[in-house]
């Protein structure tokens, strides 16, 4: 363990592991709370080569330690054999609303298989594309292998999502692979082909024919290839029990026992009750769900191509995308992904509609990468580096994707299978019938969204002086300067300028974190101050790290000792990982709230590793807004 003697000394000096009552960590720190201060040597912790300092301070005992802090952390945990939790879950997870756990909850299932599930998606598709168009038949040995690859992942579907749940719920993944294995068994499967011993339920919903029973108990056979839900629910069922036998179980024999027992329990439970529950749970969504959308197509495609942006962009979409699966999954088709699918190349005609309609160079430059990647249903550049700035571009998105959610809504379009994003996506529209109307519904409402976003945005787009200002491009002609220069670092929120010495905070106060600037804001918006990738995006949203194109790390803390607040008033729009464009929201905060619960919203912005630049230049003006220049990192001459 690379920090394991850091850690070590560390425990050693805050008085030993007796002396702490909990262990946290933020962007920069270890947060102790210690049973007795005075038993901590601070001079000496002061002193150890990977301590920057020590504060005190909301009865916290704070080691600073810098940006790999979450591997001193994680170091710490271990040598002390502390409880590892991170300071979101400090609060309450009860104090949490139930649909944002929902949606947590669904994301985290469904987000990290979205990529293979797509690239499955479009090879089906475009087999059934090739296929419709006769270019071979389905008695062909490249449609056989195609559909295979193409249709694998759906047929064994809950093997995958068996994993991801497992993992969402803090249980062992390979367990909740086997439940999915089960689930989708061919000799369980092909059981159901024969004439049944009796049937349950006779003349209702839920009339069920028995074939086989278990240990006497007759089994409700069920189809679960492709389903979603009755896999969810046994994964829930499963890390739930399995943290149980866990806890009592000799460690001697909890590796094999423990997922003997999960799946011996389990497996067995969920043929039996979760999944014929589940089962019939998915089918009256998906029916339900169904007869709203028929309801009136034409209104709810208007609604749902209208509002599917604003629904990305507050992560309320991934509510709807396990409902479009299981419908898919129950009824072999979905509307509701399809009627968001031309959403893209909304954004596509907006942004070419920018680029002809501005004289303005870096919106230029900034408009073509970002229709390219929307024409392939990757919109975020687009949106959160043009469209959203200028605000009459995205409106005007809006409403150009509801126009073609309501075409696609009255032609009847829907998916039979998830596929690619933007123009991947066409596959997916085909149906058994082939070519039909809701396909072509699909085509011509993505040419529509095109066409009518371009010619809206170009006659109505007001891309004028203020829109440029709203993406920072004047901000070097404030300056004086001739020509916007990318080293450049802009300030990510209006407000005072102030030297780091008067932040009031030893740890930023003397540079020991890295050189920079300090704003004391008057708005509660943090945005990009530099393109680049999120490095640190911590879950109390209070800091952000980012490492700029040109590898600047830079690190902007909101307030002080603002950790403490669990995530109150803070909105992160960021997470690990994700690129940004300068210019990007990556946080809002509540300046009101937090000044009025004691803390300060002096917020620094430091380059961590200013080490390594020869010279970093500061702004010599005092009231700064949005998109000013701040400060320049000046890389040494390497010639």
């Amino acid at each position: 363990m690379k920090y394991k003697q850091l850690a070590n000394d560390i425990i050693k000096h805050v008085g030993g592991t007796e002396n702490v009552n909990n262990v946290v960590h933020c962007v920069t720190r270890l947060r102790f709370q210690l049973k007795d201060e005075g038993q901590a040597d601070t001079d000496a912790l002061k002193n150890m080569d990977g301590v920057v300092t020590i504060t005190q301070s909301g009865g916290q005992y704070q080691v600073v330690i810098g940006n790999h802090v979450p591997d001193v952390y994680q170091a710490v945990v271990e040598v002390g054999g502390f409880q590892k939790q991170d300071t979101k879950e400090q609060d309450d997870q009860s104090d949490k609303k139930v649909f944002d756990k929902l949606i947590d909850i669904i994301s985290g299932i469904f987000a990290p298989i979205l990529g293979v599930l797509a690239a499955s998606g479009m090879i089906k598709g475009f087999n059934a594309f090739f296929h419709a168009i006769g270019l071979y038949t389905e008695e062909s040995g490249t449609y056989q292998i195609l559909q295979a690859v193409g249709d694998g992942l759906f047929h064994f579907f809950p093997i995958f999502i068996g994993m991801t749940a497992m993992k969402k719920f803090n249980g062992n993944q390979l367990v909740g692979m086997a439940i999915g294995a089960a689930l989708t068994y061919p000799a369980l499967t092909g059981l159901t082909e024969g004439d049944p011993q009796y049937t349950l339920f006779s003349g209702t919903l839920f009339e069920s024919p028995i074939h086989i029973t278990f240990l006497g108990i007759p089994v409700i056979l069920m189809t679960y290839s492709s389903s979603v839900i009755p896999i969810i629910l046994s994964a829930f069922v499963a890390s739930r029990f399995e943290g149980w036998l866990k806890k009592v179980i000799p460690d001697v024999v909890k590796t094999f026992l423990v997922p003997f027992f999960t799946l011996l329990i389990i497996a067995p439970l969920t043929f039996l009750v979760i999944g014929p529950i589940a089962t019939w749970l998915g089918t009256i969504i998906g029916s339900g769900t169904i007869w709203v959308f028929e309801l009136s197509p034409i209104l709810a495609g208007f609604l749902l191509g209208g509002l599917w942006q604003v629904f990305v962009m507050f992560g309320l979409h991934w509510g709807l995308v396990p409902i479009g699966l299981n419908n898919i999954s129950v009824n072999g088709s979905d509307p509701i992904l399809a009627y968001i699918s031309a959403t893209s190349l909304a954004t596509t005609g907006v942004v070419l509609g920018v680029l002809v309609k501005t004289k303005q160079k870096q919106l230029k430059s900034l408009s073509i990468p970002a229709a390219i990647s929307s024409v392939f249903g990757v919109s975020e550049p687009a949106i959160y580096g043009i469209t959203l700035p200028l605000k009459k571009p995205f409106i005007i998105t809006l409403i150009t994707s509801a126009i073609g959610g309501a075409v696609m809504g009255l032609m009847g379009t829907r998916v039979y299978m998830l596929g690619g994003l933007g123009i991947f996506g066409i596959p997916s529209k085909i149906g058994p019938d082939g070519l039909d109307m809701g396909f072509w519904g699909g085509m011509i409402a993505m040419g529509l969204n095109v066409i009518v976003g371009f010619l809206l945005t170009y006659f109505f787009g007001g891309i004028g002086q203020k829109d440029r200002e709203a993406l920072g491009a004047d901000a070097k002609q404030k300056q004086g300067a001739a020509e916007e220069d990318n080293h450049d670092i802009v300030s990510p929120m209006p407000g005072r300028a102030l030297p780091l010495s008067e932040v009031p905070d030893e740890a930023f106060s003397t540079g020991q974190l890295g050189k920079g600037l300090a704003v004391d804001p008057s708005d509660g918006v943090v945005f990009a101050p530099a393109s680049g990738e999120i490095s640190v995006s911590f879950p109390s949203g209070h800091a952000v790290g980012i490492t700029t194109d040109q590898g600047a790390e830079l690190l902007i803390h909101v307030g002080l000792d603002t950790v403490q607040l669990n995530g109150d008033y803070f909105e992160s729009h960021v997470k690990q990982g994700d690129r940004v464009e300068k210019g990007q929201k990556l946080i809002d905060f509540d300046i009101d709230n937090i000044r009025q619960s004691g803390y300060s919203v002096v917020t620094p912005v430091i380059v961590t590793n200013s080490g390594d630049f020869d010279e970093l230049h500061m702004t010599k003006a005092e009231e700064i807004n949005v998109g000013d220049y701040l400060m320049k990192a000046e890389a040494p001459d390497r010639a």
